[in-house]
Formats: C-alpha cells, structure tokens, sequence
C-alpha cells in the first residue's frame, strides 16, 4: 500500500521525519526514502526494504542530513522520493497509491518528446510519471489537478518546495492524509500513529481531492475537496496500526465492533478466544468481550529476527516467514476448542498451515471468524493483493472446484444468503480444516467502520463502484 510522512519547522526536524516516517512501515514492503532540504538544496536517500528495517538502513545516514522540511516514505512500489528539477523549480515527491493507466501514461509522455530518468526492471516509476504530470502545468495547485484527473486507479501525494509542503490527498479519497502541529512544526502523515511519541497532536483530515499547502507558520487549503469519497475499507479490517484513526475513527476500536458483530448468534462452544496475529488481536478480543469467553494466546508472534511475512517479493519465502515468526505455545492447544479471529484469508495457504500446526499439537477443534466477507475481486486500487490474480483468491479457488470452470457468474456467490455462497464457505472450510468458519457480513462490517456504505470502497467483496 505505502505510506508517508512529511514534516516542516522552524527548526531542524530531520529526527522528526525519521521516526514520523518509520512509523508507517507497517504498509509498505520495497522502498524507503527520505528527502530534506535546506540552504544547499535537496538531500536524498533511498535502500530497499525487502531485507532489513526503515531504521537500521537509514540511522547511519542521519548525522549527514539536515533541514527544516522533509518528506519520507515507506512504498510498495519503486524508488523515491524523486527530485525534479522544473519550470516550477525544483521539488521532491513522494506518493500512496497505485497508478492503473501506467502504459497509457508512458506512451502520452513518450509521444510528447518527455523522457524518463528513474527506470527500474518494472518500467517507469509511477512517482516519476507523477512528478512529470505535475511539470505539464504552471502552478502546483494547477499540476496536483493534472495528476488527480489523469491518473486512473488512486494516488495521494506530498510535494516538498522551497515554499513549503504540498498535500493533497487521492481524488476519492482511497487513501487518507492527516495533519498534526506542535509547537513552531508541523507534519502531514498516512498515520496518525506517527504523531504522539512526536508530539504532535491531530489537528486536520484531508478531505477527497483536497490540496493544502503547509508551511512552518501554519496551513491554507488551495483547492476545496471533491464532493465524493470510496476510502478503503480495508485500513480498518487490516492496513492500519491499531492506534491509528482515519475519518476520526480509532482502528482498533473499529475491530472491537467487528469482532462483536461477529459474536452476535454465534453458538459454537469454545474454551477460549485468540486472534491471529497480530491484526486478528482486536477482533478477537471483541468478540471474547461480547460473548464473555477467555482471550488467551497459543500462538506468539517471534520477531526479533523474523522480518514481516509480507515484506519478501515471493510468496514461497512470505509464506516460510510467517510460518517459522508463530510460535505454538502447546499448553494452551492441547486438547482445546478454540476460537481464532482473522482479519482476512486472501489466499489462505498460511492460515491452513497454522491449522495443522494446531492440530499437530493436540487442539480438539479450531472454528474461524472472519472480520470481512469472502474477498472475491482483487484490488484495483492500491497493492493489495496486486501480486495475485483474482482466481488466486480463496474464494475463486472455492468457486472453480464448484463450477469446474472459472469463466462462470458469481452473482449468485456474492450474495451472502444464497445456497451458492454457503456452498463456497462450505468448500473454503474443508480446505482449510476448520472445525467451523463464518465470514462476516458486509452490513456489519459497514456498521463497524461508521461511515454510509457510499464513501466506502468495498471492490474486493462485492465489486462495488459508485463512480
């Protein structure tokens, strides 16, 4: 997904941007990159992330940095921030999102006479492909809009300048953008979790296609938000970090209410509840307060020298990862009914090897709550599951051993109380061995989060799209 944090002061904030930026490494698994400038100009660092920490790889660079504005940003996609040099003068830019029309982009700017510097194995960098559609038009107010109208999929930007930090966040909204002051500073983040160890306080949410611009005395919008917003439902279900907020509503308290929602009629007896971790932790924990079982953990999460599961390009080695980072804790298995809480199943080989783990150590019954429904589309929007396609998803796999076939309607499979859907879950519990498994139903989902149905974005469950 990506995620990014910048950062502006009447003094040196380079210590700022550097934690503000490592808090948001929780969404991004490729890239890490910060940028300051100062009275010499712009200062740029970038490593990959595939194989080590934010922290590690970029606090021997400190002491050479310097300045009172900055950008950083930990991405899913490939290097930057890039630093161009324009009409405009120069800037540097970071982006979260995912750029859909990324070819028909390249062949316009190529046709155009523009060129590309920042080429990877990918291709072009869509932050380049960002950064030259912002050089197209004689303002930045004026080459943010360029961006927001050409750009099909999402993007919300940071723009360091001499005159200050631009924000402007995605044209619907898919991806969210917040505004925290203290004391002379102030920092705009994907995160809100960047802000209190700072000591930043919240102060402003961007709105959909809103564009601020932050200098060390304060802020002033530039351009008004557009009247329509699809932000991701999954921020909540997964992405964000459990004290982050968005819309001014806390994740953590969010998975409260989804595991609740998913405790509610629910009979099955258990001796205790867990959740996997660690998204997992605050749905289960809801849905132990709403039926009054035990939270216990049989499963603890072993990282100091295990990096993220999703942080490796390949599967193979996510998969081995986040195997070998859970370990059993068999006093707690053996002979037990437990109950586990799951933010999602993607694909769900990793969950089917932890319930054989379970098994191996003596569990009696292992019964599955899922936080969301049946994932069915894959995500057209940001990274998630973009290394996958759609019949790569538990779900398709489920319909294809149904129908023998995956060119097939699944109207029918969409629909939460039809035959067809019950026979899905039915198939996706047998491949999983799962004592019982129930999916969470997309009205209570909604419920949870707090926002009208409209101004989420829920393609991957049920294909929606209202613009």
């Amino acid at each position: 997904m990506s995620g990014f944090f910048g950062c502006i002061s009447k003094q040196d904030c380079v210590y700022d941007l550097f934690y503000g930026t490592d808090y948001n490494s929780h969404l991004g698994t490729r890239k890490g990159g910060m940028a300051v400038l100062n009275s010499d100009g712009f200062n740029r660092s970038i490593h990959s992330l595939e194989s080590d920490y934010f922290r590690s790889k970029f606090e021997p660079e400190l002491s050479k940095f310097r300045g009172n504005s900055g950008v950083g940003i930990i991405s899913d996609l490939e290097a930057s921030p890039i630093i161009a040099n324009s009409h405009l003068g120069r800037f540097a830019v970071v982006m979260v999102g995912r750029v859909n029309n990324l070819d028909v982009l390249e062949r316009r700017a190529l046709k155009r006479k523009q060129h590309f510097a920042e080429l990877s194995q990918r291709g072009v960098n869509p932050t380049e492909l960002v950064s030259m559609l912002i050089c197209e038009a004689k303002s930045f107010k004026e080459g943010i809009q360029n961006v927001q109208e050409r750009v099909k999929g999402s993007c919300s930007l940071l723009i360091l300048t001499s005159e200050g930090i631009y924000a402007a966040r995605d044209k619907y909204g898919r991806t969210p953008i917040v505004i925290g002051k203290k004391k002379e500073s102030f920092a705009m983040a994907s995160e809100t979790t960047s802000f209190s160890n700072l000591g930043y306080i919240i102060d402003y949410f961007l709105s959909p296609g809103e564009i601020v611009k932050i200098t060390a005395e304060g802020y002033e919008q530039i351009k008004p938000p557009e009247p329509k917003m699809q932000i991701c439902a999954f921020l909540w279900v997964y992405y964000g970090y459990p004290a982050s907020s968005y819309e001014g509503i806390n994740v953590d308290t969010c998975r409260y209410r989804c595991g609740k929602s998913l405790a509610v009629n629910d009979e099955v007896e258990a001796d205790y509840v867990s959740g996997i971790p660690d998204s997992g932790m605050g749905h289960a924990l809801g849905y132990a307060m709403a039926r009054n079982i035990p939270f216990a953990r049989p499963f603890v999460k072993y990282t100091p020298t295990w990096s993220r599961s999703f942080m490796p390009q390949n599967q193979d080695v996510r998969d081995f990862v986040a195997k070998m980072k859970l370990i059993p804790n068999t006093e707690l298995i053996r002979d037990k009914r437990i109950i586990f809480c799951e933010d999602s199943i993607v694909r769900g080989t990793q969950l089917k090897d932890n319930t054989q783990k379970l098994y191996e150590e003596g569990a009696r019954e292992v019964h599955l709550r899922v936080a969301c429904p049946v994932l069915l589309f894959s995500c057209e929007f940001l990274n998630f599951s973009i290394s996958r396609t759609r019949l790569d998803l538990a779900g398709r796999t489920a319909i294809q051993e149904i129908e023998g076939r995956d060119d097939v309607d699944i109207e029918e499979y969409m629909d939460e109380n039809s035959e067809k859907h019950k026979l899905m879950v039915e198939k996706i519990r047998i491949r999983l061995r799962l004592t019982t498994i129930k999916f969470q139903k997309m009205e209570d989902l909604v419920k949870a989060i707090g926002l009208p149905k409209e101004k989420l974005c829920t393609h991957c469950w049920d294909h929606s799209s209202y613009f």
